[in-house]
Parts: C-alpha cells; structure tokens; sequence
C-alpha cells in the first residue's frame, strides 16, 4: 500500500495534512502529504509503504480533527479504459484482506459530487465481480475490513482499505441532518450533529434526558437553546441580543441579557453549557475548562473559531489553555473530543467533561 488518503472539507487540506504528518510521527510512521487545493482529500505517503497497513490499524480515526474518513491506499489509478475499468480495479485490490463492505466515493466538493451517478452505477458491477473473486464476502460483514474506491475522475481513482473498528460508518464521513423549520437559526445543525457524534447513542436517554438543566453562552437567536428546548431542557440563555419568541414561549427559556464572560448561574444544578460565541478561540477554550473543573456544568459542547491559516496549531494552542486549566484547578482526569464537523465552518466543536473518580 502507497500510504492513506483522508477525505476533508474542501479548504481545509493543509489542516488536514498539518494533523496527520503530526499524528502519524508519534506513531514513528514518516512520509510526506500530496494534496491539491479544494480538492477535499490528501493523501500522506508513506516512506515506508508497509507501514500503511499500520496506520490505518493504528492512527486512531476518532481523535483526527479534520478527517472525515481514511484508508489505506494504493497508487492512483489512472487512465483507466472507460470500457472495462472493473479489470485494473479489481487486479490492484487483489492481495487486501478480505472485505464486508465496498464502498465507492467521491470527494465533497462541487467537481466530485458529478461523479456520484456514475459511483453508484459502478458499484454494482464491481460488488458482483469482487464476491465472485473471493475479495468481498457475500453478505455485509461489519466486522470486516471496508474496501474503498475513491474516485477522482470517471477514469481515475483510488482504491485501499480501512477497518471496521477505525473509520467514519457514514457515507464520505458525512452526517447530514434535516433543518428543522421552526428552528431559528441554521447553527442548530452544529449542535445536533455534536451530540450525535460525541455523545453514545446508549447514554442519549441519560445525558440529554428532559429536566436536566442547561446554559447556552452567546444564545441569541437561539440556533443552540433549540436544540437543548427539543429535548426538554430547562435552559438559561445568555446574551445581550433578540431571542426567538417561540422558545420563550416554550416556558423552558430564561432569557439572561448578560456578557456570556461574565455570567455566573446562581445555581449549582447545571448540567450542560453550550457555547457558539464568535470570539478567539483561547479565549474561548479557557472560559469552558474553567466552568468544568469548577464544576459549574458536567459537560461543555462548545465551537472554537478558527484562524484562515494554521488552524490545526490555533486548535493546538486551544487544548494546551484548556489542560492547563483543568491541571491548575486540579481538577483530575478529564474527557475531551474534538471534530471538525459536517455542519460546521471556520470552526471545530468540542466535548469536554471530567470523567468520574
């Protein structure tokens, strides 16, 4: 195998590649990161072509910020013959392990969603003849290796392999959601995904159940209190602009026209604090860590805004303040998660909580 390709949002490549040269020599595996702008994928060569397998047993997927999916990968194929481009694809995938799944992808940007007809109809063909080879097991195996066609072009693509245990379950490690029409605004589609994505579906009826308690930093309009009102939170929602009338409505809201760096709750029964204010990310990174190892809240979601450029060393920065936080309050072993999600922009969002003595 030539090394991984990891799919990203399109913008965000030289992120993406900071992180998995960073993340990959902590693990001792080197090489160097082929990109083209706005392409959303890189692709992280190894030096060592063996220890490709390594890396996608190894790099854990859930700690990458800015990956949507990876796997280990094979030279491009290119200039494949549009009459027969089963044949190349099937003799490079000859000696991977034995696969449950096939999936065939695109990148997510306006130039690789043209492709998504045509890597549909070709999926087809190609999961037929892979079980007839012995390369794709007849039924669905979730505990199988994923085999993986990436494809750049209508003649072009990437094909490799990833873990079942180590890579996104979702289409292009994409989870889309529904706005809902009564929301007011679209940054509700951050929340809900973060707590999709960070927050077991096991635990939903535990850790986002009705009557716990909740504060949402910079609320206004409301996009965030939206998500916490849906699920039947009491929620204390600070900021110095407009809410929407509906939540107030709702008898759940208590409007706090205060600065959310200022705020105190008057009670000590806050469960989550949620925060989507547009401010530096240190800044930001800080004020929650300090509300978790005062033990102010449980569990913070909040979103760090990001630079335009060196975003993975701006997200660096962020982490150090907030372990320097939780260590100067001695506040013990602490959980954090951190992603940059579907829904969000020019920002990462992040799960963070102390985790029980």
């Amino acid at each position: 195998m030539l090394g991984l390709l990891l799919y990203c949002r399109s913008g965000f490549e030289k992120d993406l590649a900071a992180e998995v040269q960073d993340k990959a020599s902590q693990l001792n595996v080197f090489g160097y990161v082929k990109l083209i702008a706005d392409s959303g994928y890189v692709v992280f060569q190894c030096y060592q072509p063996e220890e490709a397998d390594k890396l996608a047993k190894e790099l854990n997927f859930s700690q990458l910020i800015f990956a949507r999916q990876m796997f280990a990968t094979s030279q491009l194929i290119e200039e494949m013959d549009v009459s027969d481009r089963l044949s190349p694809l099937l003799a490079t995938s000859a000696n991977f392990p034995l696969c449950g799944d096939l999936r065939v992808e695109y990148a997510d940007t306006s130039e690789g969603r043209e492709l998504s007809k045509f890597c549909r109809k070709i999926s087809v063909p190609l999961r037929q003849q892979l079980r007839k080879t012995n390369q794709l097991t007849h039924k669905e195996n979730a505990s199988k290796p994923v085999l993986h066609v990436f494809f750049t072009a209508t003649d072009a693509a990437y094909i490799g392999y990833s873990y079942s245990n180590n890579n996104s379950p979702l289409p292009l490690g994409i989870l889309r959601l529904k706005f809902p029409h009564d929301a007011p605004s679209r940054s509700t589609l951050k929340l809900d995904e973060a707590f999709q994505t960070f927050i077991p579906k096991s635990e939903h009826e535990d850790r986002l159940r009705g009557s716990l308690h909740a504060v949402d930093l910079g609320a206004c309009p409301g996009g965030w209190t939206y998500q916490l009102v849906r699920r039947s939170m009491f929620v204390e929602a600070v900021d110095n602009g407009a809410m929407d009338q509906a939540l107030m409505d709702s008898g759940l809201v208590t409007y706090c026209p205060e600065d959310g760096f200022k705020f105190k709750p008057k009670k000590n029964n806050i469960y989550w604090l949620v925060c989507d204010m547009i401010e530096q990310p240190q800044k930001v990174a800080k004020l929650m860590a300090q509300w978790v190892a005062s033990g102010r809240c449980k569990e913070a979601m909040f979103n760090l805004k990001l630079p335009m450029k060196k975003r993975y060393e701006s997200v660096q920065e962020s982490l150090a303040i907030i372990a320097n936080e939780i260590h100067a309050q001695q506040a013990g072993l602490y959980q954090l998660q951190i992603k940059h999600l579907y829904h969000n922009r020019e920002e990462v969002t992040v799960h963070l909580r102390l985790i029980p003595k």
